[in-house]
């Protein structure tokens, strides 16, 4: 299988070379024998004799980037000076920052912007609250909120680990749709005490986006939060990750002539997004649908089910199937995966109904690889970015929120949800939508301002939204 290359695993070398022809070349080769692909050669500075260049070079995994070092080591001649993560140097010192929107360098910017002349702000919005929203940050700031216990496909690593992610969301948050948000980490995984701390910190956010909590937990905590607070709460492991599949899903069977309602769909993972996925398939109308947890399929009669997934099997699986993932494979229009690497061999893929879907979404290793099951699968995606058809979140939530902030939503519904999958969808058109090419690119601006106009529409069709109209300036004073 050929080695499959990520800028996530990229290297910066620092090597001091012999100032002679076909030096470097020897450099090159290494890195090219050891399967790496090289990247950009930056000239540091040339000492007598030697020049010290900067070779940047992307790898496989954290192995094959060690093989690589030791091969460039290994020349006569060549000395390494140091060796950079990139990925590791894009983290130093966080990812984010706070920066205010109007300068000030005077005494009289500081009056207003601060003490004396922020009172009487203050005292607009304890007269009327509802000023808030016009005189404050919360109509642009979104509360990014972990206990750190299902991060990524690493699980349970706390909260300070699980800040590195919660920041890249804030990023992805005001890159993609301009909003403001702030990373929450909170020490403690009681659901009561989760539940009082958000709705406690709640007065200062236009909406809650909870991440990366543990199911059934969080369900439990999406629940009350949104009945403790007038503004959207939204588990984005749940619904962001449903959306974006249902996007994807539509657009898949597009490509391969079936429709969603009479599609065979196995869905490998019960958890927070494998439930929610399972839901928005069952709105959207999908009637067939088999859930595969780490116990086998989910069906009425096995013994031991909890309330969750004994809710979830009254919903699916109408044949009654029992078994484990390969029997919920046989005979499959569609596999989506939310689970673990490894999980879907070839061998099953082969044996769903023909022109089969593979959506393997586990992060950062998917259930199956593409490369694994290439020409047998029809239309291929992952959660990964180094791959086609990308099913990632940041095609749903920035749109999502921007929408619901646009006319101060006070919920997220299913209305809304679905007019989002449908928004993130008809970004490509009929004419561009290929097997590569179900799902957007995650930089192409028109998804978020599909989705937000998409999303604002349905939140004033379905009555939660507090304005019915995005006016082009809020009157102040």
């Amino acid at each position: 299988m050929a080695v499959h290359h990520s800028a996530s695993y990229s290297l910066t070398i620092r090597a001091v070379i012999p100032h002679e022809p076909g030096q470097f070349a020897r450099v090159a080769a290494a890195v090219g024998e050891a399967d790496a692909i090289l990247g950009a050669i930056d000239l540091v500075r040339v000492d007598a004799g030697h020049v010290v260049r900067d070779i940047s070079v992307l790898c496989a995994d954290e192995d094959h980037g060690r093989r690589i070092v030791d091969a460039i080591r290994a020349i006569d001649g060549i000395r390494v000076v140091s060796v950079s993560d990139r990925t590791f140097l894009m983290h130093k010192g966080g990812k984010i920052e706070m920066a205010g929107k109007v300068p000030i360098r005077t005494r009289d910017d500081l009056s207003m912007a601060y003490t004396p002349g922020v009172a009487r702000v203050c005292e607009a919005i304890g007269e009327d609250p509802e000023r808030v929203w016009n005189l404050t940050a919360k109509g642009n700031a979104i509360a990014v909120v972990t206990d750190g216990t299902a991060v990524l496909g690493l699980g349970d690593i706390g909260p300070a680990a699980a800040l590195p992610v919660m920041e890249g969301k804030a990023m992805l948050f005001k890159e993609f749709a301009g909003v403001d948000a702030w990373p929450i980490c909170l020490d403690t995984t009681d659901v009561d005490e989760i539940v009082r701390t958000t709705a406690a910190l709640a007065p200062g956010f236009g909406g809650i986006n909870l991440e990366d909590i543990a199911a059934p937990r969080c369900f439990e905590i999406e629940r009350r939060l949104q009945e403790l607070v007038d503004i959207p709460v939204f588990h984005d492991d749940q619904h962001g990750t449903a959306v974006t599949v249902l996007a994807a899903l539509r657009n898949a069977l597009r490509v391969v002539h079936k429709d969603l309602p009479d599609a065979r769909i196995a869905v490998i993972g019960t958890g927070a997004a494998g439930t929610a996925i399972t839901e928005m398939l069952l709105v959207a109308g999908a009637t067939h649908i088999i859930g595969v947890d780490v116990d086998g399929i989910v069906h009425r009669d096995r013994p031991g089910l909890d309330p969750a997934l004994r809710a979830y099997a009254e919903r699916t699986n109408p044949l009654g199937l029992t078994g484990g993932p390969a029997d919920a494979l046989r005979g499959a229009d569609v596999v989506i995966g939310v689970s673990r690497p490894g999980v879907i061999t070839p061998e099953m893929v082969r044996s769903m109904a023909p022109d089969p879907i593979v959506f393997a979404m586990a992060n950062p290793k998917p259930e199956v690889l593409p490369e694994a099951v290439e020409g047998i699968a029809a239309v291929m995606a992952t959660g990964r970015s180094d791959y086609p058809n990308q099913i990632n979140n940041v095609l749903a939530f920035p749109g999502i929120f921007r929408g619901a902030l646009d006319v101060r939503a006070r919920r997220i519904t299913e209305g809304m949800k679905l007019a989002a999958a449908d928004a993130i969808a008809d970004v490509i058109t009929p004419e561009e939508l290929a097997p590569e090419y179900i799902v957007p690119s995650v930089f192409n601006r028109r998804v978020v301002e599909n989705v937000a106009l998409a999303v604002a529409e349905a939140a004033q069709a379905d009555g939660v939204a507090r304005r019915h109209a995005v006016p082009d300036a809020d009157a102040v004073g």
